[in-house]
């Protein structure tokens, strides 16, 4: 059984309670979540002055660096987006099974016949998701899998199959934060800035990978890499917490049974990049 978290047991801190849930907060949170903020904070991340928070961090959240590729860091972004070893996070080559593109929180949740999936007491739309009608029809009845990262995970995601890449595809938005108390109030997918790639995989068929910005994440890049293979990077996250989502056609996987469980019980199930989380039924 996999390690789970309860989303009651997230509390929010009392700034993020502030501007979530109450009027006067509202002010500060349209500018925390504004994208001009974000890469403002950027800058100071990719400067050589943002070095001392990196041993500060690393107390602070009790980062094994073993696991990571040895780097002198000249900034506090480029230790966040620091590389792991391999052999840390090894990769399920099995064709038959599904894997976590990247580190997360996972929940799942079934899209109905009308490209609707439910988060947090929101409807979610895929149309509005991905600002195409056409596409988002397409995987009416599949399934969307949320991978919520939090600061202390690795931000660099991967290729779940082999196969070939549509361009990405940008939509401008805001940056709200990705913890609980931010989902149970705002639509955050559909409002934060996001990038989506519409792949052609292997062993899955069409699939869609979405990497949804958050607060203070000043950068989603992608390497646009058109063929790939299982396993292969397909880009990072620069500072904050994020999403990577991944979208699958009607009856392209089943997905392992203790991930709906634990979504439908109000969990999130913890999982690796590479492992497997279900299987292929074509």
């Amino acid at each position: 059984m996999r390690e789970r978290l309860d989303l009651n047991d997230i509390k929010p801190s009392g700034a993020l309670k502030f501007m979530y849930c109450s009027k006067p907060g509202a002010g500060l949170l349209r500018i925390c979540s504004a994208r001009g903020s974000a890469n403002l904070y950027a800058k100071f991340l990719n400067s050589r002055a943002s070095r001392p928070q990196i041993k500060k961090f690393i107390r602070r959240h009790g980062i094994d660096m073993s696991e990571y590729k040895p780097v002198k860091f000249r900034s506090f972004n480029e230790f966040f987006t620091r590389e792991i070893r391999p052999e840390c996070r090894p990769v399920d080559y099995e064709v038959t099974s599904l894997t976590a593109p990247c580190d997360g929180k996972l929940t799942a949740y079934n899209i109905n016949a009308d490209s609707v999936f439910r988060v947090k007491g929101f409807d979610y739309s895929l149309e509005t998701l991905l600002r195409d009608e056409k596409l988002a029809k397409e995987f009416e009845g599949g399934i969307c899998l949320i991978f919520r990262l939090t600061v202390t995970d690795y931000h660099r995601y991967m290729f779940f199959d082999g196969g070939t890449a549509e361009e990405p595809v940008f939509i401008k938005g805001r940056l709200h934060t990705v913890q609980p108390t931010a989902l149970e109030n705002r639509r955050v997918f559909t409002e934060n800035c996001r990038e989506y790639t519409l792949m052609h995989t292997e062993n899955f068929g069409d699939a869609l990978q979405v990497e949804v910005g958050a607060m203070f994440v000043g950068r989603i890049v992608n390497n646009g890499k058109k063929t790939f293979g299982r396993g292969e990077e397909k880009g990072w996250f620069e500072f904050g917490g994020s999403t990577v989502m991944l979208i699958l056609k009607k009856d392209a996987a089943e997905i392992d049974g203790e991930i709906f469980e634990n979504t439908q019980s109000g969990f999130e199930t913890v999982v690796k990049c590479g492992e497997r989380i279900g299987r292929s039924k074509q």
